[in-house]
């Protein structure tokens, strides 16, 4: 067994990561690899992925936890502890599973042979605490958290950048979602107190400071199934891209709304239906609050930071139009309390979570805020979740 820093023993302390490694020698004998796969949030620039701008994800202290070790044969079996259910399959007939989260992991073995990487016989236990359907992506943190170490465990010699745009690829391909790049990103490059700027077109990053001991991030999940958001997504993709192709023809080099400045957006807003204004406009002013609130982050402006937040709130609420009464009335009550520094929806919206900035001290006080105004609303209380900057994917226990 290696030797382990102390951030690492923490890891495998925690009951989660315990739980796995137990669950594993119970079923199998040897000893296997452990590896951490996080969940992430972004604290800011929503729906700019797709129209080649910038996120500013991170990963968080949720995680999922893999216990791998290899097998003879072709047989791979896979055990999902939270369930308590169990899969296997054979790696020269892969196929959709008919259960759902196994087809997570199938693809990604379904892409490594695509790739023509050699991933043989395995038995892996996982299982965490990443909620699922609250906006912190469990679906990546499975996928990329295996991807990671299948890697790792046959000396694939992938790089961190091949593995992000693999676990992508199972989920669009395998799975069927049509998720962007940004989830596994996070997860696979995540760094301890800061947060990951992406340019979602050329996928350069960049990390910033956020490290401040007092300071977290709050979900409230307002248990709304986000049933509009696939439908109302491909509409908000067709607007942004009507916006550009009218654009296109007033100034050369225009491709996605990244390269178009708020003045040329203005100068031409006569041609352009009002509500198509109204989405390419939030899109340009949410690209320039990420630039904005990344020079917070290197002057420790937390209070400006998180008044871009709220800016972007306002932004995906009115000119965006994503959000909903349940997300909205979050962020309201929020507004109201000491040390929240800003609210906003989360994800794709129409459900899901609000995002808070909190001081320690202010947890309780949001949480009983929110509760008090959604109970009001709507007669039943949000779910919270309060989390802390954590590392990306990686290995916290060698065999």
């Amino acid at each position: 067994m290696s030797s382990l820093t102390k951030s690492d023993l923490l890891d495998v302390e925690r009951g989660q990561a315990q739980k796995v490694l137990f669950a594993f020698r119970e079923a199998y004998e040897g000893e296997p690899r452990l590896f951490r796969s996080p969940g992430r949030v972004n604290l800011i620039g929503e729906h700019t992925d797709y129209n080649e701008g910038f996120v500013l994800p991170a990963a968080v202290d949720k995680a999922v936890y893999f216990a791998v070790a290899p097998a003879t044969g072709t047989s791979v079996e896979l055990r999902a502890v939270d369930l308590g259910e169990s899969y296997a399959f054979d790696l020269a007939r892969i196929s959709r599973s008919g259960r759902r989260w196994p087809d997570y992991l199938l693809g990604v073995v379904d892409q490594f042979q695509k790739c023509g990487a050699g991933v043989g016989a395995f038995r892996c236990v996982f299982g965490g605490d990443v909620p699922i359907g609250a906006g912190m992506s469990s679906s990546a943190a499975i996928e990329a958290g295996l991807a990671f170490a299948l890697n790792a465990h046959f000396d694939l010699g992938l790089t961190p950048l091949d593995l992000v745009k693999l676990a992508q690829k199972a989920e669009n391909e395998f799975v069927g979602v049509r998720c962007g790049i940004m989830d596994p990103f996070a997860n696979i490059f995540g760094r301890e107190k800061s947060v990951l700027k992406i340019d979602c077109r050329s996928l350069d990053y960049a990390y910033y400071p956020f490290d401040r001991p007092d300071l977290g991030v709050v979900l409230c999940d307002t248990r709304v199934k986000r049933e509009l958001a696939s439908s109302e997504y491909n509409v908000r993709r067709r607007q942004c891209e009507e916006g550009v192709r009218a654009l296109a023809r007033h100034q050369a080099g225009v491709r996605s709304l990244r390269d178009v400045a708020r003045d040329l957006l203005d100068a031409h807003r006569d041609e352009l239906d009002p509500v198509v204004y109204r989405r390419c406009a939030y899109v340009i002013d949410e690209n320039g609050r990420v630039e904005e609130a990344c020079a917070d982050l290197e002057r420790g402006d937390f209070a400006a930071f998180g008044r871009r937040m709220s800016a972007s709130h306002k932004g995906l609420r009115d000119d965006y139009e994503v959000s909903c009464r349940e997300l909205d009335v979050l962020v309201e009550a929020a507004a109201g309390v000491r040390g929240v520094f800003g609210s906003r929806m989360m994800g794709a919206g129409f459900g899901g979570c609000t995002i808070h900035l909190a001081e320690d001290g202010a947890v309780g006080g949001l949480e009983e805020a929110a509760t008090r105004a959604y109970r009001d609303a709507f007669g039943k209380a949000p779910r919270f979740y309060a989390g802390r900057l954590r590392p990306g994917t990686q290995e916290i226990l060698s065999s």
